[in-house]
């Protein structure tokens, strides 16, 4: 079985909920966001902007300087090390990986986890190094009407182990959708360790 099948067939797994979950979507994207945020090694905290485009497409961009391939081209794919995000791609119809490393950026379309063509080089001048992710989930897979939850707060995306402080500007928030989203309760916590994942 691959990785992708795995996923598909197994993602409580990957996000502590079955594919039934009407929070499998907010799982997704707590997943990635921990993945991005937790440096690995030394538990510090990176810089973090979440975008939510719509109920089932959402961007991550983070300031982890990418892998270097050949001559010091980054590249736009995920390692062992990122498996998080590697799990949410294998539940996306469309994945669009942007890394910049020291003015180069280069892009990357996925369709699940299989690379769609070949990494696009663009100039990106002044950027910081770091990766950006848009992940569009499969709304095949994703149970109907079920939706990345509204109104998240940065502490609800924050691992519940993790026993560093998180700070403001550690992790940002912009919800695209309608700006005039129901009232919610906060959202109960569903906590998986990274050793769990």
């Amino acid at each position: 079985m691959s990785f992708e099948e795995s996923v598909r067939a197994h993602p409580a797994k990957y996000f502590g909920v079955g594919r039934d979950s009407p929070e499998l979507p907010t799982e997704i994207l707590q997943r990635v966001v921990e993945d991005a945020l937790h440096h690995p090694g030394d538990g510090t905290h990176g810089r973090i902007v979440v975008e939510i485009a719509s109920d089932l497409c959402f961007t991550v961009r983070d300031d982890r300087p990418p892998a270097a391939g050949e001559g010091g081209t980054p590249r736009p794919a995920f390692h062992d090390s990122r498996r998080a995000p590697a799990a949410a791609a294998a539940l996306s119809t469309r994945t669009v990986v942007e890394v910049r490393r020291q003015g180069r950026g280069h892009r990357r379309e996925l369709a699940g986890t299989v690379p769609a063509g070949a990494p696009e080089e663009f100039p990106a001048p002044g950027d910081p190094d770091g990766t950006r992710t848009t992940f569009h989930l499969d709304p095949a897979y994703i149970a109907p009407g079920e939706a990345i939850a509204w109104a998240l707060r940065p502490e609800e995306l924050h691992a519940g182990h993790c026993r560093v402080p998180l700070a403001p500007a550690d992790l940002v928030i912009h919800d695209l959708r309608a700006d005039d989203a129901p009232p919610r309760p906060p959202r109960p916590r569903n906590l998986v360790t990274h050793e769990q994942l």
